[in-house]
């Protein structure tokens, strides 16, 4: 079966020897992998990683939670790096509002910045979501026009009711290790309840890892085998097809892919 992960962080000393853990996702059968940059560093880093490996695509942006260093001249450094043939949208970005500090009016400010960054190139835009449902929802529907290229919610955790509406300006939403945790009813309505062209895998490696490495650090592409066949299982659909669906759901959103 062809595997996809469509968000992953591949920086950082967690994994020790990168070459080493590419071969463990190819063994996985794990035949593309997004990994997502979260600032200028990380996205960077990830174009390196895509330019060293053929399986390797990358995004570039500003995570909602990672602007210390972000400023007016950030943009077009983020815009030079999305020309890249194998960097496929614009992100990780979005709002998050889990910390007591966060400055809810400079991330919705850089937020939409960035979305009219890939309305301008083309390009679709990969979305974190945290303790903001609302505030996302109203944004969303508001500059609709803005998503016309594409946008995914990546590792969605708010309500199926949401996601219902936000299918309906066009997203797409993908599920990491948390999906299959014994607990996960919420993410499971949720799976089973949107149309299947909208469903993608990730890992959001090196966290969330799936039910059968709980508590372990860290998380890799390896894992998505273990998270599609829940998906599958939950839609009561084999793991085959559920893996061509996604196949298809994530080249028809990552058109550079």
């Amino acid at each position: 079966m062809n595997y996809i992960d469509v968000h992953c962080h591949l920086d950082g000393d967690a994994y020790g020897d990168i070459s080493a853990l590419t071969e463990k996702i190819r063994a996985a059968d794990v035949k593309k992998i997004i990994a997502v940059g979260y600032d200028l560093e990380t996205s960077l880093f990830s174009r390196g990683l895509a330019e060293k490996y053929d399986f390797c695509y990358f995004t570039a942006g500003f995570h909602p939670t990672e602007l210390k260093n972000y400023s007016e001249t950030s943009l077009e450094k983020i815009s030079s790096l999305a020309s890249h043939p194998k960097c496929v949208a614009i992100g990780e970005i979005g709002l998050d509002y889990h910390y007591p500090d966060t400055d809810k009016v400079l991330q919705r400010e850089v937020f939409l910045k960035q979305l009219e960054l890939a309305y301008s190139l083309g390009l679709p835009v990969q979305i974190h979501s945290r303790d903001c449902a609302e505030d996302m929802l109203s944004l969303l529907k508001e500059n609709a026009r803005l998503l016309k290229n594409g946008a995914l919610l990546h590792c969605y955790s708010h309500s199926t009711e949401i996601a219902l509406e936000l299918e309906k300006l066009g997203l797409y939403f993908s599920f990491g290790g948390t999906s299959t945790w014994r607990g996960s009813k919420k993410a499971r309505r949720t799976i089973a309840a949107l149309e299947e062209s909208r469903l993608l895998t990730e890992t959001d490696s090196p966290y969330l890892p799936p039910e059968s490495i709980y508590g372990t650090f860290p998380n890799t592409p390896a894992s998505i085998p273990e998270i599609l066949k829940n998906m599958a299982d939950v839609r009561g659909i084999s793991e085959e097809y559920m893996a061509e669906r996604v196949w298809e759901n994530a080249h028809t959103l990552f058109k550079k892919l």
